[in-house]
């Protein structure tokens, strides 16, 4: 009798699991737009969880007047700097494709110079016309994407205002519903929080530490308009494995192409001597520091959390192989402990 009655409390469990499951991911799907909001919001929630509750808790703050002005400071700090970068970078974009002719016949002038001076064909004629059209097609894409953007940052602040004012709330309701031991839900919270603050500080810091080298090379060898290459720098050094090389790259090879050949050899050498070790040296050095995580993981989950989630992946990225391990511990501090303390009693 006992055992029918487990089997069948066993069924029901197996049942209720599929159905949150399949809600789940129903849910997933209709919401997916909104997973780079949820995540950033999280990303935020981290950074500001304990200057939150210190303005609640100790200064006595109402919570909706602490979160506000965290949202309001992280807007001014975070967003409007790179919102103002992000307009000078689509203004730039788009006075190319307004001139896209010109700079079409540039680009074939400087492919010439390069084939002349090495001998060797590198791009076909016909390949270089088909960027006229492929400029043309950018002008919506890059609409769309203001316009997601601007979606996903109101959303995200819709969400982290929520998460701050029911912050308690929220955290102890994790420890009710997570079915884990309280201790092995604080050890998922301390890699949550540690991967976070490692890569939302460290990330977008060595982009800035990059882009600031960067930008003292391109005052010294005369780069043309050189804040928009420092802007440039900041955002690609931010990218996995080839990082701030898309730009001090072309730029080399703009020079040699001019016949500005100092200047070329001079660009190569603060390129690939200084930008990129600050880029080698400090990386892996700041994420070691401040969150203690081995460079392998930073660097292959950096490259599967931008698939996945886009820019957002830079910091989830990562935080997903850790996870993975880290889940390895809590299962075998969950079930693997019992069985070898029942083994040892045998």
């Amino acid at each position: 009798m006992n055992n029918q009655v487990i089997d069948q409390n066993l069924i029901r469990q197996i049942f209720f699991i599929l159905i949150i499951i399949l809600l789940g991911i129903v849910l997933f799907i209709e919401l997916e737009f909104f997973l780079p909001a949820v995540l950033g919001a999280v990303t935020f929630y981290v950074l500001m969880r304990d200057k939150m509750f210190y303005l609640a808790e100790k200064r006595k703050w109402r919570h909706g007047r602490a979160a506000i002005v965290l949202m309001l400071l992280s807007f001014l700090i975070i967003l409007l700097p790179i919102g103002v970068l992000a307009n000078m970078m689509i203004g730039k974009i788009s006075f190319a494709l307004a001139h896209s002719n010109e700079l079409i016949s540039s680009i074939k002038k400087t492919v010439s110079s390069i084939e002349e001076s090495i001998g060797y064909d590198l791009i076909s004629q016909e390949t270089i016309n088909k960027l006229g059209p492929f400029l043309a097609k950018l002008v919506p894409k890059i609409l769309t994407v203001t316009l997601n953007t601007i979606s996903i940052i109101g959303a995200m602040y819709f969400i982290l205002y929520f998460m701050l004012v029911n912050g308690r709330e929220m955290e102890d309701s994790l420890y009710e519903y997570i079915p884990l031991k309280d201790s092995n839900v604080d050890l998922i919270g301390m890699e949550v929080h540690r991967n976070v603050i490692a890569n939302a500080i460290g990330i977008p810091l060595i982009g800035l530490l990059q882009g600031v080298v960067g930008l003292i090379g391109y005052l010294i060898i005369g780069v043309q308009e050189p804040f928009l290459w420092f802007m440039a720098t900041c955002i690609t050094a931010m990218l996995p494995v080839v990082g701030a090389a898309l730009v001090y790259i072309p730029l080399t090879v703009m020079f040699f192409a001019q016949g500005h050949t100092w200047q070329g050899f001079a660009m190569g050498v603060w390129g690939f001597g200084i930008i990129g070790l600050v880029d080698n040296f400090f990386r892996f050095m700041l994420n070691k520091k401040i969150g203690d995580i081995h460079p392998l993981i930073t660097i292959f989950g950096v490259i599967i959390g931008i698939q996945l989630f886009g820019f957002i992946g830079l910091i989830f990225g990562p935080l997903l192989i850790s996870m993975f391990i880290v889940l390895l511990k809590v299962y075998s501090n969950e079930f693997l402990t019992k069985r070898r303390e029942t083994k040892r009693l045998k």
